[in-house]
């Protein structure tokens, strides 16, 4: 195993974490801009207000892409273990 594909497959790997986390962290960020402007314009500071949305957000998004991101990770770790006797040897 070589230093290049060790930074590969790193690089493989961060990638995969990075597109697989995406729709989550644009929705809970988008539903967070919605609630922090709508705190802003009525002056209501409370933090559960801040929290249920982005909590139902995230959990409506994991229904939604959940299959899709356990199907891109099994692919991922699939191929990653497939490719064991190739980097042994």
């Amino acid at each position: 195993m070589t230093a290049q594909m060790v930074l590969t497959m790193a690089r493989d790997a961060l990638t995969l974490l990075l597109v697989v986390s995406m729709p989550i962290l644009g929705a809970v960020m988008a539903v967070g801009l919605l609630v922090s402007l709508f705190q802003a314009v009525t002056q209501i500071h409370e933090a559960t207000l801040a929290f249920v949305p982005k909590l139902i957000a995230a959990v409506v998004v994991f229904a939604m892409f959940g299959p899709w991101m356990l199907t891109t990770l099994v692919d991922y770790i699939r191929r990653t273990i497939e490719s064991i006797p190739s980097v042994i040897l």
